[in-house]
């Protein structure tokens, strides 16, 4: 939200805040939020750069489409374990994992 927007409310009386404070998440929750959604993110991308559907990612893990959305959608339904593997499995080696983790 801009500074504009945010001062406008703030003189209509509503207060404006983080989804962190919101939810009242402990840094280390925002962190590994931070880090499911990055890792999500960085699945979509490379399926798409090797142009493969989710079904085709699917049928490389032997898992679901189903699945592949999930992973993409960064439910928390999802183990970094399967994240990560699902990465490497698309071609993303340790040292772009690690810049991945790292952003």
């Amino acid at each position: 939200m801009d500074r504009a927007k945010r001062e406008k409310l703030k003189s209509k009386g509503w207060k404006t805040t983080t989804v962190g404070e919101f939810l009242e998440l402990s840094a280390d929750e925002e962190r590994l939020i931070d880090l499911r959604l990055a890792l999500s993110d960085a699945i979509k991308l490379q399926r798409q750069k090797a142009n493969l559907t989710q079904e085709g990612l699917a049928k490389l893990l032997r898992s679901s489409q189903s699945r592949v959305a999930k992973m993409e959608a960064g439910d928390p339904s999802v183990t970094f374990d399967l994240l990560i593997k699902s990465l490497f499995k698309v071609g993303i080696d340790r040292r772009k994992l690690s810049k991945i983790i790292a952003a």
